[in-house]
């Protein structure tokens, strides 16, 4: 397995330095940094060489995360709605394999966060599988991985489980088309967490860990060598990225709802030791 974290723990805005942000992953021993896949559409060709030239110099890959605004929602009743959609998420998969990126995650089935004003879940998704099965035709031509995230009931009505992802990529069934798993969310969700990963078991393409409160992995009650375990048994060999939320502020604050600080009142320096601790702490639980 590969481990990484999301460049957002150090931010509050959905965007950054990627450069200054991979030289810090790296620098603490991380092999992913997972940044917003938006902002490689903002982004030049002569800027994601440059990218791309020092992760490679740095040893660290590049997965990119999004969540969809409404206007690009691919399960939407407007068609027009749904080829915008279907257009921005190739679009951006074309920036990454410019830059080598060969992961984009995150609920590309629909829109994040949801608003709830269309319940019709059989409609959204039958729709949303016709447009991730154009999807994933594009990322296997890229050789790309488009992981879906299941995510809570307050955050979408559509994948809340890894059983309904697990029929949702069965409906796309599309090789490039896998499923991301997230502990916040699982804990949640998920009568047991270790079992929802053997549930997903080959179609897993990518894990995101955090705590039940989204604070780093190794703080709180998760099982995390049963979910190690777990993910040994089903021969899990990809992306584990931490997406831990621990300060109030900003955009990322009001999107992920951090109304208190997580952090324990920590410094950067102290964030930075907080967070190696932690990578620290899974890789021990996930390699044994």
């Amino acid at each position: 397995m590969k481990y990484g974290t999301l460049y957002a723990y150090w931010t509050h805005e959905w965007t950054g330095d990627y450069k200054y942000f991979a030289k810090k992953a790296a620098d603490i021993g991380f092999d992913i940094l997972e940044i917003s896949a938006g902002d490689l559409l903002k982004m030049s060709d002569c800027e994601l060489d440059e990218l791309k030239a020092l992760t490679k110099d740095l040893g660290i890959k590049i997965t990119s995360n999004i969540g969809p605004a409404k206007k690009y929602d691919v399960g939407s009743s407007d068609a027009s709605v749904r080829a915008d959609g279907v257009k921005f998420l190739s679009d951006i998969m074309k920036k990454m394999d410019r830059l080598d990126s060969r992961s984009i995650v995150g609920v590309m089935y629909t829109y994040w966060p949801n608003d709830f004003t269309d319940l019709d879940k059989d409609a959204i998704w039958a729709r949303a599988v016709e447009s991730v099965k154009k999807l994933g035709g594009v990322a296997g031509d890229l050789g790309i991985d488009f992981c879906l995230e299941v995510v809570n009931r307050f955050e979408t009505h559509i994948l809340n489980t890894a059983e309904e992802g697990v029929r949702f990529c069965r409906d796309v069934d599309m090789p490039a088309v896998k499923l991301l798993l997230d502990t916040f969310h699982m804990n949640i969700e998920e009568d047991n967490l270790p079992d929802a990963f053997r549930t997903a078991g080959k179609l897993l393409g990518h894990v995101h860990v955090g705590e039940g409160n989204r604070r780093l992995p190794g703080v709180g009650h998760l099982p995390w060598a049963e979910m190690g375990a777990a993910l040994r048994e089903i021969g899990f060999d990809g992306n584990v990225v931490m997406e831990p939320f621990v300060t109030t502020g900003g955009k990322v604050g009001e999107d992920i709802k951090v109304w208190r600080d997580l952090s324990g009142g920590a410094t950067p320096e102290q964030m930075d030791r907080d967070i190696k601790a932690s990578l620290e702490f899974l890789r021990g639980k996930f390699e044994a």
